[in-house]
């Protein structure tokens, strides 16, 4: 993964979206930050060979956000005070952070960010990963989310499951069924499959053995399910069953490429059609059938945070594993 992000690229993202303070700044979101966000800035100065860069990220995740007692990171941090006003955790953002932390300090020797990675990977796997009915799920908090905590619990969002992570979590924390987690996930995204165009919620049941859209979250395939075929192919997970619904909804004559649908109405609530989506179904047709990248997507500009981080997530994993696309 390291070297995978330009130097010209981290420097528009970074310039655009990272504080002189290591604040990752989601610009589309009020201006907020978040564990998920400072996770992918981790990674992605990782990707860019940036240690100083690292370091400022990592210097404000740990001082702004781990402020639980448990020592996993809260999930959100306003701009404005109380910066802190929800102590629940983002599991995603955890995973991230711990992963980010475990590839820097082994690849550029850094004990102590081994040593920070393996703490939160100790926690995150004793407090949200959980077996469920034989599942082994990952909770998306601490809180709120259990099989007692709702009544449609336990509640799981699939784009929760980063697979490229869980084997270093493994490494890290042995005491967690990492491995049975990876399987559950895959089992579930199989099972969820919800309207015409057979995709996820962001926010799915999994009370009984049929799983379902969660009850009060919209019933959309919306801005967290688009991450998950880009998790699963940075993993190296090419499993058609997996992948087709996918390909079958972004890809091909007619189709418009990823969007945010809701699977009850089949409704195309709103096309995404900045360059940092529609390199997901880039993305996934590279891997499918070798198709190559267009052109206008082979470059980076910033467009707003979410969009552009998975832009470069994506040129990251296409530099790494498909050169032969770009």
């Amino acid at each position: 993964m390291r070297g995978t992000v330009s130097a010209a690229d981290w420097r528009a993202y970074s310039d655009r979206f990272v504080a002189p303070t290591g604040r990752v700044i989601d610009d589309g979101n009020g201006g907020i930050s978040h564990s998920e966000g400072q996770g992918y800035g981790l990674l992605l100065a990782f990707a860019a060979d940036d240690r100083a860069a690292f370091e400022r990220i990592w210097s404000f995740t740990r001082t702004e956000l781990m402020l639980r007692d448990d020592g996993l990171a809260v999930w959100s941090w306003q701009p404005t005070a109380p910066h802190v006003r929800d102590i629940n955790n983002a599991s995603d953002g955890d995973l991230l952070i711990a992963y980010a932390l475990a590839e820097a300090g082994w690849a550029w020797n850094v004990p102590a960010y081994v040593e920070a990675a393996t703490a939160i990977a100790t926690v995150l796997g004793k407090k949200t990963v959980v077996d469920d009915l034989g599942r082994v799920l990952i909770l998306p908090g601490v809180d709120g989310f259990g099989r007692t905590a709702r009544p449609d619990g336990p509640v799981i969002n699939l784009s929760y499951w980063i697979f490229e992570a869980l084997p270093a979590m493994a490494q890290l924390a042995p005491g967690t069924d990492w491995q049975g987690l990876a399987k559950s996930g895959m089992t579930l995204a199989q099972q969820a499959q919800f309207g015409v165009e057979k995709l996820p919620t962001d926010w799915i049941s999994v009370k009984g053995a049929q799983v379902e859209p969660a009850a009060g979250f919209d019933p959309v395939f919306g801005y967290n399910a688009i991450r998950i075929p880009l998790y699963l192919m940075r993993a190296g997970i090419t499993n058609p069953a997996l992948l087709d619904p996918y390909a079958k909804a972004w890809l091909g004559t007619g189709k418009l490429g990823p969007a945010i649908i809701n699977v009850k109405t089949n409704a195309i609530e709103n096309p995404l059609n900045e360059p940092g989506y529609r390199i997901l179904g880039a993305s996934l047709a590279c891997v499918r059938d070798g198709t190559p990248v267009p052109a206008d997507l082979k470059s980076f500009a910033p467009t707003l945070y979410f969009p552009s981080t998975l832009h470069l997530l994506s040129l990251s994993f296409l530099t790494e594993r498909h050169a032969e696309c770009l």
